[in-house]
């Protein structure tokens, strides 16, 4: 099967996307992901990708694509993917649709905005080790300190209150036009993003059967 996800940043689409690869068997490509490792290797494409992405901007169509496509040939693609973070914008979409590539479904999971600044705004993490917690949903045993390394927690910048507010503008923006596009394929399902995360799941694959 070949999928894709849609939903704003922090609506909780990655989770998703993971736990329907691991039920299905097929892997997640995962644009965020692959940009990360690249700002990590400090490759030509990620300090081309840095500052875009620290401001809350999308990483330009060429390279996307081009990463995309690489990924997409390998072995493991074979039996279908999942792809998460890809397409962004209509002309990614439509790059797609001109690789021949034939998607089976859309899933798009919606949440709205408050919910979403307040979700991402409470994150914290460790510098040290990488761990994740939430002032609301996963507190740290000490307050602002990893329970793993007893590092003092940090606010990524990508998850300052300011910066999510832009990245939700962009999405609406550049992103949502995605649902009409592939509403007229009939190929979207909507699901409404649930505060637990197993209530999510569940919705999510009863779309994929529908």
């Amino acid at each position: 099967m070949k999928l894709i996800f849609l939903g704003a940043p922090g609506a909780g689409k990655g989770t998703q996307a993971e736990i329907v690869s691991e039920k299905l068997g097929i892997p997640t490509i995962s644009t965020g992901n692959i940009i990360r490792e690249a700002l990590k290797n400090g490759t030509e494409m990620g300090l081309k990708a840095k500052a875009f992405i620290e401001a809350g901007k999308l990483v330009p169509d060429e390279v996307v694509i081009g990463i995309i496509k690489d990924r997409l040939a390998e072995d493991d693609c074979k039996n279908g993917f999942i792809l998460d973070g890809f397409p962004r914008t209509i002309p990614q979409a439509e790059a797609l649709d001109n690789m021949g590539i034939e998607i089976d479904k859309v899933i798009d999971i919606e949440v709205s905005d408050d919910r979403i600044v307040s979700r991402m705004s409470g994150r914290r993490v460790c510098p040290n080790c990488g761990a994740s917690y939430h002032i609301e949903y996963k507190r740290p045993e000490k307050d602002g300190i990893c329970n793993s390394c007893q590092t003092e927690l940090v606010i990524r910048k990508d998850d300052e209150p300011a910066v999510v507010l832009d990245r939700l503008n962009v999405y609406h923006e550049q992103t949502e036009p995605l649902k009409d596009y592939y509403a007229k394929t009939g190929k979207l399902k909507i699901v409404e993003g649930q505060e637990e995360v197993a209530d999510t799941t569940k919705l999510t694959l009863k779309s994929l059967e529908d």
